[in-house]
């Protein structure tokens, strides 16, 4: 198994001979609106795609969405539409989203209606986990998704986490599974009003005291949203021993595992 971080929660998995795009937002530096009006106003991404993102989707084929709706363009936006759309990218989703994404003209696979039970894909298993996208007031707004656990022949099983705070049904379902390797949002997501949309630092370490397995950390440094920087998280899996199961990686740079 191969995981490359491209920017924020958009990785492409290497996984039984597919390569998998996961969340696309594609959009160049700056194209994309402010998440906060309050503080600095700030564009978004704040970064451009890395050099190696152009080589990794030339060899994607297929995509998983974990959530699109209610404006949700850090998972995926205007430009990873065009994109899937022009090449005809078969496009894995949950059968709430599949109508949504269909009508932009995207090759949808949705997957059976009973979804949180284990169903076939690509030689392997996937089933889908709830996720809780904020509380309270911001949480009515949001669009909550899912997470999703891989398991393939001959693969150590991997949990997508999606966009979610480290809910109990979050905390369950690591516990009971132990997922070989879990993918998570680190980046403390929040807007001027209402508290965290996504795991912190805090959150994170707590998600490292439930697995037993290796932890990356993504939805980093690229949302203005998001305060967590990779220095910060590093730093505090190093002073709670967690340094070698909890993997931060650079925009750009791929783990094998």
């Amino acid at each position: 198994m191969k995981i490359q971080q491209i920017r924020n929660a958009t990785i492409v998995l290497e996984l039984a001979g597919h390569r998998i795009l996961v969340d696309p937002m594609l959009a160049p530096k700056g194209a994309l609106p402010p998440l906060r009006v309050l503080a600095a106003r700030q564009r978004n991404p704040l970064v451009e795609l890395p050099e190696e993102a152009e080589q990794a989707l030339e060899a994607v084929t297929h995509c998983l969405i974990t959530h699109c709706q209610k404006g949700h363009f850090d998972h995926l936006d205007r430009a990873g539409v065009r994109w899937l759309r022009e090449r005809g990218i078969p496009v894995i989703c949950t059968p709430r989203d599949a109508p949504y994404l269909a009508q932009r003209g995207l090759n949808v696979q949705p997957l059976p209606d009973d979804h949180e039970q284990p169903c076939s894909f690509l030689g392997g298993w996937i089933r889908t986990v709830r996720c809780t996208h904020g509380e309270g007031f911001v949480g009515r707004l949001m669009d909550h998704g899912v997470g999703y656990l891989i398991e393939m022949p001959g693969e150590p099983s991997l949990y997508l986490a999606g966009d979610t705070l480290l809910s109990s049904t979050v905390r369950d379902f690591v516990v009971r599974h132990q997922p070989g390797v879990c993918v998570i949002p680190a980046g403390g997501a929040r807007f001027d009003i209402g508290a965290d949309i996504i795991m912190g630092v805090d959150e994170v370490l707590e998600f490292m005291h439930l697995s037993q397995g290796t932890v990356i950390a993504n939805h980093l440094e690229a949302i203005s949203h998001c305060p967590v920087t990779r220095d910060e998280l590093a730093t505090a899996a190093m002073q709670a021993g967690f340094a070698s199961r909890l993997l931060v990686p650079g925009d750009g740079q791929t783990l094998s595992l």
